[in-house]
């Protein structure tokens, strides 16, 4: 029996809704994860550009999206609204291939590029202002009653102007229920500092992680490396927070955003915008300067020789 996962889809593929009959053209595999594989396709001869996803398992697929069809009823809910997630489900339908079924769903094509690929490309600076478009992003998800869930680089897509869009919405939970989806890494559970339980505060601990990974890699793997399961705790997150020069400039809201210290990503949100409020510390003088006995040394051989140049001048 063909699995998806052995199924070769290459460019040029046309894959045609078995309900829906709309005809969709494989461009180019824009990324496969553990739920499902994405495509860039194009609807018709001249049609749209548009992502399309099948997946894995048709439960986990179905159950992403019943969430983007809740979205969709919820389209007159402001927050939603303005996060532009509403317009985001295109079209659901099956692609019937050999002996079986594959489900799929279409969706708006979002250009950019993952959240750790971009903040290398274009340089930390651009940290702050991303941070600040991610946050808002998830405070619209927690205002309409949702939980993203499975926050990791590659589910935060950055454009060139530093624009900031979600993807992959399987981890998306009702707040109070047990969030379904999630990367170790930046689960709370995992360094055993709450519960799994979808509220602002789980999203609000997995930005914070986010960050760490994408300035602090090596240090971060380190960490979940070593030691047992049950040891792990906010304490060596926070220590290793304190010992980045990277994070330094925001480490009093990674600390509070570990400890689950901001009412929800609204206050978390504000907290940042104050970071960027504040000026760039400034750099301390290094060891190794030039001595000042050396600089005045050169002033007065520069003086000297000026005064043998208009001496020789004269005459």
């Amino acid at each position: 029996m063909t699995t998806l996962s052995d199924a070769s889809f290459p460019p040029g593929t046309v894959i045609t809704g078995k309900w829906n009959r709309s005809r969709y053209t494989i461009r180019k595999l824009l990324g496969k994860g553990a739920n499902g594989i994405v495509f860039l396709v194009q609807r018709g001869e001249n049609g749209k550009h548009y992502a399309l996803k099948m997946g894995f398992d048709p439960v986990d697929l179905q159950s992403e999206i019943n969430v983007l069809k809740s979205f969709q009823l919820q389209r007159n809910h402001e927050a939603l609204r303005q996060s532009g997630i509403p317009s985001y489900l295109k079209d659901v339908d099956d692609y019937a291939v050999r002996d079986r079924d594959i489900p799929f769903y279409v969706m708006r094509y979002v250009r950019g590029e993952a959240l750790h690929h971009f903040i290398r490309r274009q340089g930390t600076e651009w940290t702050l202002l991303v941070g600040l478009r991610l946050l808002q992003k998830l405070a619209q998800l927690h205002q309409a009653g949702w939980v993203f869930g499975d926050l990791k680089p590659q589910n935060v897509l950055v454009s060139d102007y530093g624009h900031v869009e979600l993807i992959d919405y399987g981890g998306v939970t009702s707040i109070g229920r047990s969030v379904k989806q999630f990367t170790e890494w930046y689960d709370r559970g995992f360094w055993n500092a709450g519960s799994r339980t979808a509220d602002s505060s789980y999203d609000v601990f997995a930005f914070a992680m986010l960050m760490i990974h994408v300035l602090e890699a090596d240090a971060l793997k380190a960490l979940a490396a070593e030691g047992l399961p049950q040891l792990r705790s906010v304490n060596q997150l926070v220590s290793l927070v304190e010992r980045s020069e990277r994070l330094r400039p925001f480490r009093h809201w990674m600390i509070q955003a570990l400890r689950g210290q901001f009412r929800d990503a609204e206050h978390a949100t504000k907290g940042w915008k104050e970071l960027m409020a504040r000026p760039i510390p400034s750099r301390r003088r290094s060891q190794h300067s030039t001595p000042r006995w050396l600089k005045n040394s050169f002033a007065v051989s520069v003086i000297l020789l000026i005064g043998v140049l208009i001496y020789a001048l004269r005459f």
